[in-house]
């Protein structure tokens, strides 16, 4: 919160914070998705165990994954980008 205090004092708008809360989570999900693919073909042996009438390699299970785990993230990653555009420079500053 300090920080978004101390961007809107310097004269970031709402729509700045926003945009960087959901560039940030965007960034995290370009570089998690990937690792989870790699790791779900490393491990593709132990998950063809767990798995029933599904490959583990299957590119649209690996796809719908990835979609659905990058849809859960932006829309959680929606009420804090809210929330930093609407905070308050002197209050932010003020607290802690």
């Amino acid at each position: 919160m300090r920080e978004f205090g101390l961007r809107v004092a310097l004269g970031a708008t709402g729509e700045d914070l926003r945009r960087q809360v959901l560039r940030r989570t965007a960034l995290q999900c370009a570089i998690g998705i990937p690792l989870g693919w790699a790791l779900a073909l490393a491990s593709r042996r132990l998950l063809q165990s767990l798995l029933y009438g599904v490959k583990a390699t299957d590119p649209w299970m690996l796809g719908a994954a990835s979609t659905v785990v990058a849809l859960v993230a932006l829309t959680a990653a929606l009420r804090p980008a809210f929330a930093a555009a609407r905070v308050d420079p002197v209050i932010a500053l003020r607290c802690e």
